[in-house]
């Protein structure tokens, strides 16, 4: 019988071990690391995540159950207290330039979005972390209760995070969005929280295209009435020119649609600078930005991202960015390898089965059907 690895193990082979050394060492603070390392500090994060680990003695715990299983991880032996002072210390910088690394494997293998256009398609939100003041102090948020802030520009081709930043809660969305960094060409999907004209000129200028809800507020003029069908969903489409003393700052035209959804018969009103798109893509563009809060809805239910290992805002930071890069190798996994199976299935899969012994692809490929006939099993009595 064929020799294999873990599931861990061949998990662990998709990331290149010279690429994480050298990024260990551009990312090291204080005296060199002798028993405990950022590769085991990252195995023993990696694996708490993915089996879905509660705390460091959890961790600790079922990874020495398994000692005979992962010798060949090269982890060593890890102890609570180590891979607390490594959380605590060391700079959570690694993980997020190694979240990129696994980004730019990840656009490799990735399929695209599900439009016609060829033109990139982004969203861009922000989601709230509670986290409790007393024992997080630095993560001041209101008067009784503390909080980060996750901002994520999603990426529709393979459904990935392409750009995140963690901030303290206070921090507004539209502080991150204006350092948000796009190709020319792009569609962009935000919701009304995002309502800045200023910043909607500069991606104009920029040649990137916007789609939002229009505020209920919003003073604006007519310039334009393209025509429409009375049996389509779409129920207007002008050229407009915004009014306001905001809005004037923006300096092109815009276009303001409106949709009536099928479903709940609720009347709806999109902005964008896009005057080459049929209308109905446009709504479809705002109704895809959906797939953001499906994203953070699944990461807050599959990843350990709402409840810490650590209370110092780097070890929060650590545990967040190795989350992520989490969520990238079981994308990458799924892109790769070519599995039908979505995400979620994928990292259930895995959480039963990290220290078995199977092929990787043949965990995640359904068995073919037994054909066999009852009267063939007949004759061979």
């Amino acid at each position: 019988m064929a020799h294999r690895n873990t599931i861990l193990h061949q998990i662990l082979q998709l990331l290149s071990r010279h690429e994480f050394e050298s990024l260990a060492n551009q990312h090291h603070t204080g005296q060199r690391l002798r028993k405990m390392t950022r590769w085991g500090q990252f195995v023993a994060l990696l694996f708490g995540q993915l089996s879905g680990r509660n705390s460091l003695r959890d961790i600790i715990d079922h990874l020495s159950i398994q000692q005979h299983k992962r010798y060949h991880h090269g982890i060593g032996n890890i102890t609570r207290s180590s891979l607390a002072r490594v959380n605590e210390q060391q700079p959570a910088t690694l993980y997020e330039a190694l979240f990129y690394k696994l980004l730019n494997k990840c656009h490799h293998h990735r399929p695209g979005h599900k439009f016609r256009f060829k033109n990139p398609l982004y969203s861009l939100d922000a989601s709230v972390i509670d986290l409790c003041l007393s024992m997080f102090p630095w993560a001041d948020f209101r008067k009784s209760k503390g909080a980060i802030k996750l901002h994520v520009g999603f990426d529709h081709n393979g459904y990935l995070p392409a750009f995140m930043s963690i901030t303290e809660g206070k921090c507004h969305e539209i502080q991150i969005a204006r350092s948000l960094d796009l190709p020319k060409g792009s569609i962009l999907a935000v919701d009304r929280g995002y309502t800045d004209y200023r910043w909607f000129n500069t991606l104009n200028e920029q040649g990137i295209f916007f789609v939002t809800r229009l505020k209920k507020q919003a003073k604006y003029r007519v310039l334009k009435r393209q025509p429409t069908d009375n049996s389509s969903t779409v129920t207007s489409d002008q050229h407009i020119q915004l009014t306001s003393q905001q809005g004037a700052v923006y300096k092109g035209h815009l276009r303001r649609i409106g949709f009536k959804c099928p479903e709940t018969g609720n009347q709806y009103y999109f902005l964008t600078n896009n005057s080459k798109l049929a209308a109905s893509t446009i709504a479809a563009i705002y109704k895809e930005r959906w797939k953001i809060e499906l994203f953070f809805k699944w990461i807050k239910q599959n990843l350990k991202i709402k409840s810490f290992v650590g209370t110092s805002k780097n070890a929060v930071l650590t545990q967040i960015w190795v989350a992520m890069c989490a969520y990238l190798l079981v994308a990458y996994l799924k892109f790769s390898h070519g599995i039908t199976l979505s995400i979620t299935q994928i990292a259930r899969l895995m959480q039963l089965t990290l220290f078995e012994r199977r092929e990787l692809k043949a965990l995640f490929t359904p068995s073919p059907p037994n054909n066999t006939d009852d009267h063939k099993q007949m004759r061979m009595l």
